[in-house]
């Protein structure tokens, strides 16, 4: 239920969520397009996003149908979580071939609204459906895609990204956090029409371990997908200082992505071998709720986020965080409350907020505890509700545009 890796994302409503109660009525038929689905190897936050809140929905008696893309070997139509699956294109494909596939689907059946869940690549729905519309918003790259991706990948993504505000001007838009309202503000969508709709976490499934099975060292826990602007060299930089001064501090790094191989070799040069650093991979949902139990901290160094979700999941454990002070990340851990933001990109402000976690139990317990009590304000019901209203105010309230 995280995005440490393909296929570890099973983002399906929790065992003892009470979420299966259905929603009050009116329901509505939606339609909505996504780039990936939960099964897609590439799956990560926003398909946690779309299976928990959006499954939540269809559970409750909405009929959801979501356009997503496939990849080699995909069935073009699966059932997940009560949603219609139909799969569209392949990874780069997809934003050519979901309008053509959507617009069928609104000649053929009758729907109340379409979401766009935009997620890497603007499909600008208001260009070719006149359709009620809500936009939904995780995150933008802005300039941090051109530290993620080849030039001319980073360049295609920044200029997709400039139309935004005018294609979108005046459509209901849904965002994650504050400072992706904040950033949607800033490029000039009119902040009247955004409504934040925070993420939430299943704290039924995710519950703190007991305290002496913490891992017997001191360890930190990078839980998520290993790309670029994640930056996890970061955190391996932290760990060789921290070792340099004498205090012996293991990382466990959970996860996939093509930045693996890249990590591995920086933690080889930075000399953290005999165990420093353990790349654990792919882990399961049991594997990764016990290494939530089990670290004493868990950090996270990403350029920019729409939210960090693994935040939130680490807090249900009651295991406090380290994080670069960048959007998204800040709107999920609060500063010297449920643990520490340091600025991007200094090591050394890193270092010393991990070694004060690390060598301060009772302050580690105590933003421990402060953590799991925010994570309890959060639910994946709490989600789909907002989302729900969100949907019905942009029907009541949509005038079509010429």
């Amino acid at each position: 239920m995280q995005s440490i890796a393909p296929r570890g994302v099973t983002a399906r409503p929790g065992r003892n969520d009470p979420v299966r109660r259905r929603h009050p009525a009116p329901s509505m038929n939606l339609l909505v397009l996504n780039w990936l689905d939960r099964e897609n190897p590439q799956a990560g936050g926003a398909e946690i996003h779309l299976h928990e809140a959006f499954g939540r929905l269809a559970q409750g008696g909405w009929p959801v149908t979501v356009v997503s893309s496939g990849w080699r070997g995909a069935p073009r139509r699966a059932v997940l979580d009560g949603m219609e699956i139909l799969r569209v294109g392949g990874r780069y494909s997809y934003a050519a071939l979901a309008p053509r596939r959507a617009l069928a689907e609104l000649r053929s059946r009758s729907f109340d609204l379409v979401v766009e869940d935009l997620n890497k690549v603007p499909l600008f729905l208001p260009r070719w459906s006149s359709a009620p519309s809500l936009l939904l918003v995780h995150h933008l790259f802005g300039g941090t895609a051109f530290r993620q991706a080849a030039f001319p990948v980073a360049l295609a993504t920044w200029l997709l990204e400039r139309p935004i505000p005018r294609v979108y001007r005046g459509i209901p838009c849904v965002a994650v956090s504050a400072s992706t309202r904040d950033d949607l503000i800033a490029r000039g969508l009119d902040g009247r029409r955004i409504q934040v709709v925070e993420n939430g976490i299943d704290t039924d499934l995710l519950q703190p371990g007991r305290a002496e099975e913490r891992f017997p060292d001191p360890t930190l826990l990078y839980l998520g997908r290993l790309k670029r602007y994640k930056r996890v060299d970061l955190v391996l930089a932290a760990v060789a200082n921290l070792r340099q001064t004498g205090l012996p501090v293991r990382l466990v790094v959970a996860g996939t992505g093509d930045r693996r191989a890249h990590l591995e070799r920086e933690a080889r040069r930075l000399g953290l071998g005999d165990g420093a650093v353990r790349f654990a991979g792919f882990v399961s949902e049991d594997e990764k709720r016990e290494l939530l139990q089990r670290a004493w901290v868990h950090t996270i160094t990403s350029e920019k986020e729409g939210w960090g979700i693994s935040n939130i999941e680490a807090a249900a454990c009651g295991t406090p965080t380290v994080a670069s002070d960048v959007p998204g990340l800040r709107d999920s851990v609060r500063d010297g409350d449920t643990g520490f933001l340091v600025p991007h990109g200094d090591v050394a402000a890193l270092s010393r907020a991990i070694r004060t976690l690390l060598e301060d139990r009772e302050l580690r317990v105590r933003m421990g505890r402060a953590a799991r009590r925010l994570a309890e304000t959060l639910s994946w019901d709490r989600s789909s509700r907002g989302l729900a209203e969100a949907c019905r105010e942009a029907v009541a309230s949509w005038r079509p545009r010429r």
